[in-house]
């Protein structure tokens, strides 16, 4: 019975050792989103960043340095900052993103391909985690199937991406890896029709004691150390790709509000039958563009503002709320 089980034991572990995901972007089955998809409604619009040491078993070498929060803001255009070991990031965004068909946002790193293996790049990961509220943060149940024997360096070696899944930054530069919220389970204390937040958490790739694991338990092996300024996941942007608008949400009705045409042209109007309410527009970036109160009813001139995505807020005194996209043509 004991070689039966050693025996079966190995055949499982030889099989989750070849197991693979998604390839690489550009070749059939990857998962990847391109930077120009159609498929993204939005980019984060806030981004504040905790720095991580250039090497965590030296912290006298300080921090790294790399990039402005404000790189990670905005669509992914390749200029980045660099988390370090350990360093985070925490995203917010104008528009929460929903769990909706599909994947859900997508982070985009600055990987570069293996120019002999289209399978291979230089790849450095991070967790992925969101939050509802600011406060309460769950991680994206990470896998990780590299081999663990041999330490990645920090330079001159290429990972294959099917070997990792749900930890940003498996694919090249201007190619992001997708995250659908319905991969974490359901708890009280997170929205998945409302995710304020997206938190990266910095991969330390280490073999040794001070290395991450992924769900399972296992190391992630990528590479380390990394003693320079740009070390550690370089972050470029996080694209939303369902959000709450998807929707439909609000605590209205739809019938009990109207918003004509749309989409609109030289104005539009908002009409709530027997309401006072406030009402607020803004670009998929965040800025206010306009707002103000109406009873029952308000047009709204729109023919100086540029072409695209709008998203307005309605908010009434016994606090009903909603919220729709606008499209400007």
């Amino acid at each position: 019975m004991k070689k039966l089980f050693l025996s079966l034991f190995a055949a499982f572990s030889a099989l989750a050792a070849s197991a693979q995901f998604a390839p690489q972007a550009g070749l059939p089955g990857s998962t990847a989103i391109p930077a120009n998809s159609a498929q993204i409604r939005g980019w984060a619009t806030q981004c504040t960043v905790t720095r991580g040491w250039k090497d965590i078993r030296d912290k006298s070498a300080g921090t790294v340095g790399l990039g402005m929060d404000s790189d990670g803001t905005g669509a992914a255009n390749n200029f980045i900052i660099s988390l370090g070991d350990s360093g985070v990031a925490v995203l917010q965004f104008a528009v929460p993103i929903a769990d909706g068909p599909g994947p859900d946002f997508a982070v985009f790193e600055n990987g570069f391909l293996n120019p002999a293996d289209s399978n291979e790049a230089f790849l450095e990961l991070a967790f992925a985690e969101v939050s509802s509220d600011g406060v309460h943060y769950f991680r994206f149940p990470a896998q990780s199937l590299a081999d663990t024997l041999v330490q990645i360096p920090g330079a001159g070696v290429y990972m294959d991406c099917r070997k990792y899944h749900n930890l940003a930054g498996k694919y090249r530069g201007g190619f992001g890896t997708p995250f659908d919220l319905a991969e974490i389970p359901d708890t009280p204390l997170l929205n998945k029709r409302r995710i304020t937040h997206v938190r990266l958490v910095d991969v330390i790739g280490s073999l040794g004691p001070e290395g991450s694991r992924d769900a399972l338990g296992r190391k992630i092996n990528d590479p380390f150390p990394t003693p320079f300024s740009t070390g550690g996941f370089d972050l470029d942007a996080v694209a939303v790709l369902n959000d709450e608008t998807c929707l439909g949400v609000g605590n209205v009705a739809q019938a009990d509000i109207r918003i004509a045409p749309n989409p609109a042209t030289d104005a539009f109007t908002v009409e709530f039958s027997g309401k006072y309410f406030q009402y607020e527009m803004r670009s998929l970036e965040g800025r206010r563009v306009a707002g103000g109160a109406a009873q029952e009813a308000v047009q709204i001139p729109v023919s100086g503002f540029p072409k695209g995505l709008y998203l307005i807020e309605i908010k009434t005194r016994e606090g009903e709320l909603w919220r729709e996209k606008i499209v400007l043509q």
